[in-house]
């Protein structure tokens, strides 16, 4: 992804208050806001306009991150119906400046984002289906454009669902793999901006520490990522299905351990370094 200056405009000075964004020499711009301040956000003159919206908050049922993608001729109408629906309490929407998203293009953007919010996988798509249209090559082309730009401006405002786990693999600096072992089983694991990403293929040890008991946090982080179906139990150890990200290497190992670890020690490069050396280098 190319870089790019944005204009964040805080409307109220508070960064997570209302707020709108807009790359440079882009013909869009982006509405960002709190549920707790629905009015001031549906109010702009942008919400009279064309485009895409997204609801986040939090699935009642398995606590985990949610996201609602919609599209709508006229922003602000289509929102207000989404008042009966409690999960989310964060509302952005993109429009176009010069007003050329038409409905077809809005709905081919609908489209791509569910598409794109279920490969990363980072939030539960309440959805209840896909949408889409279908475009001409040229417009298909215009509208991936506008799609880079939402994706670019989205964890600026927040939203963070459509960052794959793994996303920085093969891109930007190169990317060091680390590695985490314990009786027998290796672990393959990568630094992330938010943390780390255990790859895909991965193992874990399939016995806990007695020190879980006392300090249930790593068994209870293990039991979740086994109901999310990031974890498989396979004969002798535990198996990761997919690139799963963690907030901290010491998340990742105590996951990978069993029990407490220190992440700074137990992930080593291949020559053997722990990432503590490693920083310190």
């Amino acid at each position: 992804m190319p870089s790019a200056t944005i204009k964040l405009f805080l409307v109220q000075g508070d960064p997570k208050r209302l707020r709108t964004a807009e790359p440079s020499n882009w013909t869009g711009k982006a509405v960002a806001g709190p549920r707790s301040e629905f009015d001031s956000v549906v109010d702009r003159e942008e919400s009279l306009g064309s485009g895409v919206y997204l609801l986040t908050g939090t699935d009642t049922d398995t606590g985990r991150p949610a996201i609602y993608i919609g599209e709508a001729e006229i922003i602000r109408d289509r929102i207000k119906a989404h008042l009966t629906k409690d999960f989310w309490n964060q509302v952005v929407y993109f429009v176009s400046k010069d007003e050329t998203l038409t409905k077809a293009h809005i709905r081919f953007l609908e489209g791509r984002l569910i598409e794109l919010a279920r490969i990363a996988d980072r939030a539960v798509v309440t959805n209840s289906q896909s949408s889409g249209a279908r475009l001409p090559e040229s417009d298909r082309a215009d509208m991936e454009i506008y799609l880079e730009k939402v994706n670019q401006l989205l964890p600026v405002l927040g939203v963070g669902h459509f960052v794959r786990a793994a996303a920085q693999k093969g891109s930007g600096p190169k990317v060091h793999t680390l590695f985490c072992e314990i009786k027998g089983l290796q672990a393959r694991g990568q630094l992330s901006p938010d943390g780390l990403v255990v790859l895909k293929g991965s193992q874990a040890v399939l016995e806990e520490r007695a020190s879980t008991k006392k300090y249930p946090w790593p068994h209870n982080l293990r039991e979740r990522l086994k109901q999310e179906g990031a974890l498989r139990t396979e004969s002798d150890h535990l198996a990761f299905v997919r690139d799963t990200e963690f907030s901290s290497p010491s998340a990742a190992a105590a996951v990978i351990h069993g029990g407490h670890a220190n992440g700074l020690i137990a992930w080593k490069d291949k020559q053997g370094r722990t990432l503590k050396e490693i920083e310190s280098a």
